[in-house]
């Protein structure tokens, strides 16, 4: 099975009949799933931790909606493998959700850099974030994206703690117009630990 590869495949997705017909009970499966992969920091920013399932299930809902076959699912593979973890990883898309479009502006234009500033904490030890290279996170002028892909690469004593249950682990931004930490919960961690080898 590719969830071993820790890369989606062709094989891995249902055919798109198959899939509309379904699409309610497996959207509601993936809800209850991610529960305990979202964490909120701060007022504006959420971390919605990736998995193999959830990356299906994206390339799988944009097939659906946008219907382009084998060239879409190409590039959607390009798109979302990088964010399957690779077992010595947690991956996250890290949204800073702001309703007000003026607030919002606002707030982007003041955070730039704000993807090199995250990190998560594994008892005393700080690993750092390391933001996809796909595109860059903050323009020219120095305004954040809103949407922002990271890795959290783990070594193999840290994964050890992490799975433990034991450790206290946290996750943070310490960017000085955002500056935040926050505690995972054992449901998180939990959830968390399946993305390891």
């Amino acid at each position: 099975m590719s969830k071993e590869k820790r890369q989606i495949e062709k094989n891995d997705l249902i055919p798109i009949d198959t899939y509309a017909k379904s699409r309610k009970e497996i959207r509601k499966e993936l809800v209850e799933f991610k529960k305990n992969r979202r964490i909120a920091l701060g007022p504006y920013a959420t971390f919605y931790f990736e998995s193999f399932e959830t990356m299906l299930a994206q390339v799988q809902e944009m097939l659906y909606i946008e219907k382009g076959g084998d060239e879409q699912l190409k590039d959607e593979l390009t798109a979302y493998n990088p964010l399957v973890p690779n077992g010595k990883e947690l991956t996250a898309t890290l949204m800073f959700e702001i309703d007000n479009p003026v607030s919002r502006a606002a707030f982007l234009g003041k955070v730039g850099g704000i993807e090199e500033k995250i990190f998560m904490k594994i008892d005393n030890e700080n690993v750092r974030a390391v933001p996809e290279q796909d595109v860059d996170r903050t323009s020219d002028d120095g305004k954040a994206s809103s949407v922002q892909f990271i890795h959290f690469k783990i070594n193999d004593n840290q994964i050890a703690k992490f799975k433990s249950g034991d450790s206290i682990i946290e996750i943070g931004i310490n960017h000085k117009e955002y500056s935040h930490t926050t505690k995972l919960t054992d449901q998180n961690v939990k959830s968390l630990s399946a993305d390891f080898i």
